[in-house]
């Protein structure tokens, strides 16, 4: 069976049964190149390229916006989802006894931004998963929105990271603008293999970096800020590229720039912005749809080859909750680090998470790769 993404493309698959998106992908070669031919530019003619870094990063901002489902106007590139989350925590207005609502069992990143407010005295209050898949229904948010002060901001992951439970963002939109709080995604494990309509679904903020699904280079990534709550945000790294006049050196008055360019405050990461360009020109040209459907199939015949094969799948495969991560346990008594090094030593590169082991196959991967997976697990 063909797969969306041609597996030549990316080196690592001829030495793998590389598992890993969730974690960190391996660079495809189209990336590696665009990463290479830059430097080699840098290198060879420096500041000469400016005008054309500039041409390149505007590209990427709009094949971001794609991926998205937003205007590109709306994005800002920033180093990674951490910085981008920390760019709403710590921009928005906040007063003592405010709320948030953030789901528990969140990965640190998600949550951190919004337990340092508490010093502010901010409360946050976390919603707990149901059941052992980590489920975290839309009835589980509502409750706790409805449980105390209307909260100002609902925050979570779209694709939970350990187990992978798949937040209906639109549905949560809902409920979040009905209690006249904003929603801010973490997106960083379903952006580049899930279709994403983040505006039509009414998500405010929504960041990721490049190094999981979207098949790019860490240090780089993108945060999109609803144009309606683009005046709410105080940027936070103010420089002269967050201004509308940021060719004009002389002129210092502070005008920010009428889009999410405001909080891009200095010189980009030129190499992994030509390197995210790269990595998204191959996922758009394969296509986000056909891409997830064939790692939607991918996941079915693991977890059937896995329960097959006496294992438990601990992930929600319903139709709501699923997602491109699946982790299942091993059995009482065994280490899942141990047995991580144990697949990576027979060339299965996979995760150990929530007790189990976490795999999530990409647009490249095939039935072989999950072929190599079980018959790795029979060895242990």
């Amino acid at each position: 069976m063909p797969t969306p993404i041609r597996r030549s493309a990316v080196e690592a698959s001829e030495r793998f049964a590389y598992l890993n998106h969730s974690g960190v992908c391996p660079l495809p070669r189209p990336v590696v190149e665009a990463m290479s031919d830059w430097a080699s530019g840098a290198g060879a003619v420096g500041s000469l390229e400016f005008d054309e870094q500039c041409e390149r990063m505007e590209e990427v901002r709009s094949l971001s916006a794609i991926l998205m489902g937003v205007p590109s106007d709306d994005v800002a590139f920033v180093k990674n989802t951490t910085e981008g989350l920390g760019f709403v925590a710590n921009g928005l207005d906040w007063s003592e006894g405010d709320r948030v609502v953030v789901p528990d069992g969140e990965f640190p990143s998600t949550i951190y931004p919004w337990l340092a407010l508490e010093d502010m005295g901010v409360v946050v209050d976390r919603v707990g998963p149901v059941g052992p898949e980590g489920a975290l229904p839309i009835e589980s948010f509502a409750e706790a929105v409805a449980g105390g002060v209307p909260p100002k901001v609902v925050a979570t992951s779209w694709v939970q990271f350990s187990k992978g439970w798949r937040t209906d963002l639109a549905a949560l939109a809902e409920v979040a603008h009905g209690a006249g709080a904003l929603l801010c995604a973490d997106v960083i494990q379903g952006l580049g293999v899930l279709p994403a309509s983040l505006e039509e679904w009414g998500v405010d903020f929504a960041t990721a970096d490049a190094h999981k699904w979207m098949l790019g280079p860490p240090g780089i990534g993108v945060l999109y800020v609803r144009r309606s709550c683009l005046e709410s945000l105080r940027p936070l790294e103010p420089g002269w590229a967050s201004v509308a006049h940021r060719q004009e050196w002389e002129n210092l008055d502070l005008v920010f720039d009428d889009s999410a360019r405001r909080f891009e405050g200095g010189s980009a990461n030129a190499c992994g912005l030509y390197g995210l360009g790269a990595a998204l020109d191959l996922i758009l040209s394969a296509g986000v749809d056909e891409i997830w459907r064939h790692v939607d199939d991918l996941c079915d015949h693991a977890c059937s080859a896995l329960e097959a094969a006496g294992y438990v799948v601990m992930s929600d495969r319903s139709d709501k909750g699923r997602s491109g991560i699946v982790t299942f346990s091993l059995g009482p008594g065994t280490d899942a680090q141990a047995a991580a090094s144990h697949l990576e030593e027979r060339g299965v590169v996979c995760s150990a998470r929530a007790g189990g082991i976490r795999i999530s196959p990409h647009g490249y991967n095939d039935v072989e790769d999950v072929e190599r997976l079980i018959s790795a697990l029979s060895e242990l």
